[in-house]
């Protein structure tokens, strides 16, 4: 006597359930890069208004000078070796608004996450970026500690093609 024992087809039963799934990924992904898009090209037309606002020079394409007619040199308070990373407003990298930051400001170039200064402290890191004044307005997880900066760069791509670099900070005055 043999049993006729059947296998069950996993595949055969649940391909709907996969498709649907995947073609919900799909274009949930989709949405999401349009999005991504339009609030970058609207970030983009916000840091232009905010250059001619605060009369800086763009240098090089990516630094800012005060284009202002006070000589007033910054002062270094404090070095300090760090980590430096980036991120961007990826939702996976990120909390609930991925534009906003912990200290309530829209994201924009300049942005720097850091857990060991107060929310408004100038930074610069002249090894990578020389004159350029980064301002902190966001955190990290808290694993991450005291000593490491993450700079924030309006595409995922490009945050991830900075890197990790080694280097020091220097914290300037008021």
């Amino acid at each position: 006597m043999s049993k006729n024992l059947k296998c069950p087809n996993f595949w055969g039963k649940n391909i709907l359930i996969v498709l649907i799934v995947i073609g919900v990924f799909i274009s949930g992904r989709a949405v999401f890069e349009a999005k991504t898009q339009k609030i970058e090209a609207n970030l983009a037309e916000l840091s232009i208004e905010e250059i001619l606002e605060n009369r800086l020079a763009i240098v090089q394409g990516n630094s800012l000078l005060s284009a202002s007619n006070h000589s007033n040199p910054v002062q270094v308070v404090r070095k300090i070796k760090v980590i430096v990373t980036a991120y961007s407003s990826s939702t996976f990298e990120t909390d609930d608004n991925p534009y906003i930051t912990a200290a309530g400001t829209w994201v924009r170039e300049g942005v720097v996450a850091n857990n060991l200064l107060h929310f408004g402290t100038k930074i610069r890191i002249p090894e990578i970026y020389g004159d350029k004044i980064f301002v902190v307005e966001d955190r990290m997880h808290w694993k991450k500690g005291y000593y490491h900066v993450d700079i924030w760069f309006p595409s995922y791509w490009q945050a991830l093609n900075f890197g990790s670099k080694r280097s020091f900070i220097e914290i300037l005055e008021g």
